[in-house]
């Protein structure tokens, strides 16, 4: 049976989740869903503890406070201290697993607490290409709000006779909400292979 009560931290309600500040105990990383399950199986045992947010489409892993201040990555977002405003994170209790929207995906345990950003760092920009493929070139509109965004997400390709065909693209926070078109995603998917078999 796993226990968590050897871990240097662990969440203190077991009733719901709790909001708590982020750069006490840790700092957190966020990317999307899609993103993580790519990161995720790079990473492998060299994950630490990671929360599942079904309802916002997030993945967050724990790591040192301080440890990812610079990080430059597409839709990664680092969450720590600011010296002006407090950050929250939703921590689900600790028990909680799938059967609840958001629960921890790796769970908590003597083995598995804080990420290594050395190792994180290179699975998230691996799976950012895989997933999300090439950087696109400029900023692009967003297919729903109409304005402009420096992290367009190409989320479909309108297909026509022509060889060539236009891109849609989306802002990280509609791309999520768009229905998956299942060419991009098998794109996605053959990019995903080929960069793996090429290793």
């Amino acid at each position: 049976m796993t226990t968590t009560r050897n871990l240097p931290w662990t969440p203190p309600n077991t009733e719901d989740i709790e909001p708590l500040p982020v750069g006490r105990w840790w700092d957190a990383v966020s990317a999307p869903t899609n993103v993580a399950d790519r990161a995720l199986e790079l990473l492998g045992r060299d994950s630490g503890a990671v929360i599942q947010d079904g309802t916002y489409g997030k993945t967050y892993w724990l790591i040192g406070t301080g440890t990812a201040r610079s990080w430059c990555l597409r839709q990664i977002r680092v969450l720590t201290e600011l010296a002006d405003e407090s950050t929250l994170l939703g921590v689900p209790p600790a028990a909680w697993g799938p059967e609840h929207r958001t629960h921890w995906r790796i769970p908590l345990g003597p083995a598995r607490y804080l990420t290594d950003p050395d190792h994180l760092a290179p699975a998230l920009r691996q799976a950012i290409d895989d997933v999300l493929g090439p950087v696109p070139e400029g900023r692009q509109l967003c297919y729903r709000c109409q304005l402009p965004t420096d992290e367009p997400v190409p989320v479909t390709m309108e297909h026509s006779g022509s060889v060539a065909s236009a891109t849609i693209y989306a802002c990280p926070t509609h791309a999520r909400d768009y229905p998956r078109d299942a060419l991009t995603q098998a794109a996605a998917m053959r990019r995903a292979l080929d960069q793996s078999t090429t290793r």
